[in-house]
């Protein structure tokens, strides 16, 4: 089969070069979107004045065709034929003769990629963004279910103060929506069309570029035709979204597993997300969890793969940058599976919230009675060597803070009244924070409803 560029050759080319070079067997998967810019690049070349009417309704026709094809999955990608434009091309050309040798008029394979690449980018995004508002909705729906469940909030893994469960599925809706915006960041990043760019150097023919980025979607036009081809930072901008989100997801994980312990006890998972042992018939195994936990490393490598293949490349286009599609592929595909993963749990689970409550007393309660020592006056640093006198105290004797006595309190300060002791509550310690933000339950609420506002629930 001849290649599109042999004539300049004299020997015929190597077959392990044909195996090494190609890339369809990969970049196949952006063969819906290749198709779409050649139909918008087809109605340019039209405008232009480059295509009669019938040459262009006759290649749009025989795109139209091939894209009913590849939907259907009945498409021959060929590897000898090196990448999906060139499969497309010659299916094409077998469709609608020697016309179909015209679809490539004013554009290189180099504005092709990076338009396909842009356009299945933006897609792209938009579908983990609608993944990513029903994992905040799971969210959301879980914090309304446990504004009334007392749980201890943890600093170093060690039990720092009582919260309302609530507080903390409100946490992770907030970073996952700054995944959100992350990923738009990333949208108007791929937001301008480099197709009209050429090679390096632009086009000899007056294409309207204008006009092609309307037909796209696009917002805007890439200005310089040899950075249209050589960049590759909005890719990179997506990887960086998919590996954030991945920690999220990472850091959500570590959390569900450790609940899920018999030592912690805080959660029950749905059998139907866990696994068991091949050895150990009693266990019961946070596999999805695991999973999600140890695919964020996945991501990471794709960003950190991608951008040591472009530190020190030379302008424009060079062929190191068929390297950037198997990460962008990947990092997509893993993050959305991961975020569904991470739904499913979320939505499956049972909350335990007696045990939640039994470890949400105790020590966790004393940074109260050291803020109780500053309102009557005493400096906060004098105030937290009170209490820790009196936590040393407690330890010592094995009592916990709810069997204090006033007398007990009034040994170690003057300033603890009798309404101090009220303070050993675990409610009581997570409603009086009361700045904006807290865990206070009039706050909460008050977050909740937002959410349900800005997630569409109501």
């Amino acid at each position: 089969m001849q290649k599109p560029w042999e004539g300049r050759f004299k020997e015929k080319t190597e077959g392990f070069v044909e195996r090494f070079t190609q890339s369809v067997s990969f970049d196949k998967g952006l063969a819906l979107w290749d198709i779409r810019q050649s139909i918008a690049h087809v109605k340019t070349l039209l405008k232009a004045g480059i295509l009669s009417e019938e040459e262009a309704e006759k290649l749009i026709q025989g795109l139209s065709s091939i894209e009913r094809e590849v939907s259907e999955g009945r498409f021959a990608f060929r590897q000898e034929l090196e990448d999906v434009h060139m499969n497309v091309e010659f299916r094409l050309t077998e469709k609608v003769g020697d016309v179909g040798g015209k679809l490539h008029t004013a554009r290189s394979r180099n504005d092709q990629i990076a338009t396909d690449e842009r356009l299945y980018i933006k897609d792209n995004i938009l579908y983990m963004c609608g993944l990513l508002k029903e994992l905040r909705k799971t969210l959301v729906r879980l914090a309304e279910k446990s504004v009334e469940v007392i749980a201890p909030s943890y600093t170093h893994l060690q039990r720092a103060q009582p919260i309302r469960l609530a507080h903390y599925f409100l946490a992770y809706r907030e970073a996952f929506l700054s995944d959100e915006k992350r990923f738009m960041d990333a949208f108007r990043s791929a937001d301008a069309l480099p197709l009209g760019s050429g090679a390096v150097a632009g086009v000899d023919f007056p294409l309207d570029r204008f006009y092609t980025a309307e037909l796209l979607g696009f917002n805007r036009v890439c200005r310089n035709s040899m950075i249209a081809t050589a960049d590759r930072d909005f890719i990179l901008d997506a990887l960086y979204a998919c590996a954030v989100c991945g920690m999220h997801l990472s850091r959500l994980a570590e959390d569900l597993i450790l609940w899920s312990t018999e030592e912690f006890g805080f959660v029950d998972l749905p059998d139907r997300l866990c696994t068991g042992s091949s050895i150990m018939p009693q266990k019961k195994n946070p596999d999805v969890l695991e999973l999600i936990r140890g695919k964020t490393g996945r991501l990471y490598g794709n960003l950190m793969s991608l951008l040591t293949t472009l530190k020190a490349l030379p302008m424009s286009y060079d062929r190191d940058l068929q390297e950037d599609k198997e990460p962008l592929f990947d990092s997509l595909k893993t993050l959305a599976d991961c975020l569904e993963g991470a739904r499913l749990v979320l939505e499956g689970m049972n909350l335990r919230a007696n045990k939640m409550k039994s470890f949400s007393g105790g020590f966790t309660l004393m940074t109260d009675l050291a803020n109780y020592l500053v309102l009557k006056g005493l400096p906060f640093r004098q105030a937290h060597h009170v209490v820790g006198s009196i936590t040393a105290y407690l330890l010592e004797k094995g009592k916990k803070p709810e069997e204090l006595t006033m007398e007990e309190l009034r040994n170690f300060s003057d300033l603890f009244e009798k309404d101090a002791l009220s303070l050993l509550d675990a409610f009581t310690s997570a409603d009086r924070k009361v700045a904006y933000g807290g865990t206070s339950k009039e706050d909460i609420l008050e977050r909740i409803h937002v959410a349900k506002r800005e997630e569409g629930l109501i």
